[in-house]
């Protein structure tokens, strides 16, 4: 749900150019198609103004922001307006008198004492202000810049190059940032006096660079993913513990998720990432050189996050909550293939991958990534490509041509592939179902379906607010909803609902995240505060109790669905790791017991993506994708959080090392293989 532009948004701060400039940026997607722009100009009066918009897939943030520099180069006075990625109203603003600092956004205010240079850090901001941070930072001669209201910032350089445009060339640095967020963040900055931004590159998805200087992108990219790569490579080799001959786990209380029940205490013997035996707890237990007594903890089967668009920097936050497999639901395809490539190759911290080709149709609204056709000769080539380099799925999007849909969907079946997907503009879930649908992505997909006509083009905002709006006043009992349901049984529909993500859809601004909000004294206090800004638009409080009431029926209806025999996967496209734990609550809620959802995160994981064999259950000679529990999550799903190990490729992960890595406060103590004595 999140584009990765807000996480820039949430770390770049804006531009130091000099007095009487105007510098503009240029936003691409898909190797070059241009989805936005940046404006900055420094007016005489020493205020540099900037504007900035991006959209990709209907929607994205505009905003104007304007602010002073005091003469230590971080904000003496800072403003911005506009709306967010949702819609959500921003309204901003800082200024310094003094010693104090105030600040005030639509979800909180305080106050800040200064002792000496510290850079406010606007919670909605453009992506032009790297450079105050940059320049600012330069300045510090410990290389550390405080940060308000909390946090430290600092960089590495990590490469340098050299561009040229046309006549012109200049040096530029890559360096990485830390301070914000639980991983680095990564910037292309000048050798000026004043560093600032030069380019900021989501590796497949966005290249944002100063105007004149696009040629230079590709290059600036290719460059960034293998210097990203080399810290990625020494992140796993320093988090990732080899799980050398046999390994056994012993007294493990064993999940069997075929059947939903948990198990007496058993020994499980591992071999080479595999598993060997599964036996009665015993005093005779098999030797082994590597031990683990686990002391009647829980041992589930690896989860399984089904709906993800994964990233490189992600899979600490994934492995550290269980979470062993992903489904890519959408990317860059050679992104995507570099991605499980690596990790295949044992030198990416990250779960395994089974990738779902995304194909999307050609419109104003389209979203990029993978194939993006025309006909059904092009849709036919992307679905060739996909099954020729092993996808079990195909995804259809927004703006797919409805004409030729049942002639795509028939023809990925005779491939081999599934199909599933969003609902292209001007049809209703019941169609997609009638024209070849395995599965449906999303829980506002399927209510939809009740509120579109054909004339409603779901490719906008209106695809979450039709159904935060109208959700609440849905008879569930109603024939049309009952018999919806009941072709979705019949044909056994899977549906991909993603619950804990629409929880946008109630949050107002102040309000914490519910994703985070019971576990939010683990976080960094930046991701805190970033988490209480809410993204639909929400005028009072009428509307926020509709929309929260209509959010409950979204729950209530997951269950329904549940009860009557529809296949639920578990996914999130949110934040990795506890979203997927939120969303296993959410079904509790909906009704499922806590053994019912640890089956729909582990068994149907592996069945809907054709892993079955391999992993998915804890029997022997499948995968050792494991998870050891602190605790009894069929009994209290919460518990799912309380992780002490994760077994995944013949190598040990500790969550609390993992989260510490992270800036996150362990949910408890690990508990580490030892060699056998």
């Amino acid at each position: 749900m999140k584009p990765v532009l807000v996480i820039c948004c949430a770390l770049l701060l804006a531009p130091g150019v000099k007095a009487a400039e105007t510098l503009r940026y240029v936003a691409l997607v898909d190797g070059g198609k241009q989805a936005g722009e940046q404006t900055v100009r420094v007016g005489e009066d020493g205020v540099t103004r900037v504007d900035f918009v991006f959209k990709d897939n209907g929607r994205g943030p505009e905003l104007k922001e304007e602010f002073e520099l005091a003469p230590d180069g971080t904000f003496r006075r800072y403003q911005v307006r506009g709306v967010s990625t949702f819609g959500a109203p921003v309204d901003e603003s800082f200024v310094r008198e003094g010693d104090v600092g105030r600040w005030k956004s639509t979800s909180d205010s305080g106050t800040h004492a200064f002792t000496g240079t510290a850079l406010y850090t606007p919670l909605s901001c453009t992506p032009a202000a790297a450079s105050v941070a940059l320049a600012a930072l330069a300045r510090q001669p410990d290389g550390r810049l405080p940060l308000v209201p909390s946090g430290t910032l600092t960089q590495r350089r990590l490469a340098s190059m050299d561009v040229r445009s046309g006549e012109r060339s200049r040096t530029v640095d890559l360096v990485s940032l830390t301070g914000i967020g639980f991983t680095p963040d990564f910037a292309w900055v000048t050798r000026d006096a004043a560093p600032r931004l030069f380019a900021y590159i989501v590796p497949g998805f966005l290249q944002l660079v100063e105007d004149g200087w696009q040629s230079s992108a590709a290059a600036l990219e290719a460059r960034q993913q293998t210097a990203e790569g080399e810290a990625l490579v020494a992140l796993q080799q320093r988090l990732a513990h080899p799980l050398p001959g046999t390994t056994l786990i012993r007294n493990a209380r064993v999940f069997d998720s075929e059947h939903a029940v948990l198990g007496e205490r058993s020994d499980v013997l591992l071999r080479e990432g595999r598993i060997v035996s599964v036996a009665p707890a015993s005093a005779a237990a098999p030797a082994a050189d590597n031990v683990v007594d686990a002391d009647g903890r829980v041992l589930l089967p690896g989860l399984y996050d089904m709906h993800v668009h994964a990233g490189r920097w992600e899979g600490g936050l994934h492995l550290a909550a269980g979470v062993t497999s992903v489904r890519d639901m959408g990317n860059d395809n050679a992104t995507l293939q570099q991605l499980m490539a690596e990790e295949r190759a044992g030198t990416l911290l990250h779960p395994r991958v089974i990738p779902a080709g995304y194909i999307e149709g050609s419109s104003p609204h389209s979203s990029q990534g993978g194939f993006v056709i025309g006909d059904l000769a092009e849709a036919k080539r992307a679905i060739d490509w996909y099954a020729d380099h092993g996808y079990p799925q195909v995804k259809i999007y927004n703006s797919f041509p409805k004409e030729i849909l049942r002639e795509t969907a028939a023809y990925a079946h005779q491939r081999g592939l599934r199909v599933s997907g969003h609902v292209p503009a001007f049809l209703r879930a019941q169609d997609v179902v009638e024209q070849g649908y395995d599965e449906i992505q999303h829980i506002n997909q399927v209510m939809l379906n009740f509120f579109v006509t054909p004339d409603t083009d779901t490719r906008t905002l209106a695809r979450f607010y039709l159904v935060a709006d109208r959700t609440d006043a849905l008879d569930f009992d109603s024939r049309p909803v009952q018999d919806f349901i009941a072709e979705l049984a019949e044909k056994q529909i899977v549906i991909d609902p993603t619950l804990a993500t629409f929880e946008f859809l109630h949050q107002r601004e102040g309000q914490l995240s519910p994703i985070v909000a019971d576990v939010a004294d683990h976080l960094p206090p930046d991701v805190q505060r970033s988490r209480r800004a809410a993204e639909l638009d929400i005028p009072d409080d009428a509307t926020g109790a509709r929309y929260k009431r209509s959010f409950d029926k979204l729950v209530e209806f997951t269950g329904r669905l549940y009860r009557a025999g529809v296949p639920l996967v578990a996914g999130t496209d949110e934040l990795p790791g506890f979203t997927l734990q939120r969303e296993l609550e959410l079904y509790v809620q909906a009704g499922l017991t806590p053994a019912q959802v640890l089956q729909v995160a582990t068994w149907n994981g592996a069945r809907y993506t054709r892993t079955l064999d391999e992993a998915g259950s804890i029997a022997p000679g499948k995968r050792a994708d494991l998870v050891l529990v602190d605790g009894d999550p069929t009994r209290d799903i919460r518990d799912i959080r309380k992780l002490a190990l994760v077994i995944k490729d013949g190598h040990a992960y500790y969550p609390a090392e993992i989260d510490a890595a992270l800036g996150i406060a362990p949910f408890a103590p690990a508990l580490e293989v030892r060699p056998a004595r």
